[in-house]
């Protein structure tokens, strides 16, 4: 056995540029930044009501400003693609085993996006909408 085996060099950069799963990957790994930031804004609407009318008012305005309504759409859209690539990778990440045969990935994709739409027009049922 060789003492220095081979390395093949690696971009420290640009290493997820030559592959489609590597920039799938960072795409999920910057959703993120997207839905942390969402977040922060939900705290930030939680602190503004503790304060008070005039404050929580306030808040209200800037969410429904084109600036926030935008941002907002953003959110919703990395959120999307967030959870739609863990829904595909479900099956890898978790495989299920029932009566000592593995369920196929398609099966566990498909009954994730069941629940999820059943979950969905739950929550616009309470909405009223």
């Amino acid at each position: 056995m060789s003492r220095r085996p081979y390395n093949r060099p690696v971009s420290k950069s640009k290493w997820w540029t030559t592959q489609l799963r590597y920039q799938h990957y960072m795409l999920r790994e910057v959703t993120c930044i997207f839905i942390g930031a969402y977040m922060a804004m939900l705290v930030w609407g939680l602190m503004r009501l503790s304060q008070g009318p005039e404050a929580w008012e306030a808040y209200v305005a800037g969410i429904l400003s084109p600036i926030g309504i935008i941002f907002q759409l953003i959110c919703l859209g990395f959120a999307l693609v967030n959870t739609i690539s863990w829904f595909n990778v479900t099956p890898k990440a978790m495989p299920l085993v029932v009566g000592g045969e593995r369920v196929p990935g398609r099966t566990i994709v498909v009954a994730h996006y069941a629940v999820w739409g059943v979950v969905s027009v739950f929550v616009l049922a309470i909405a009223g909408l």
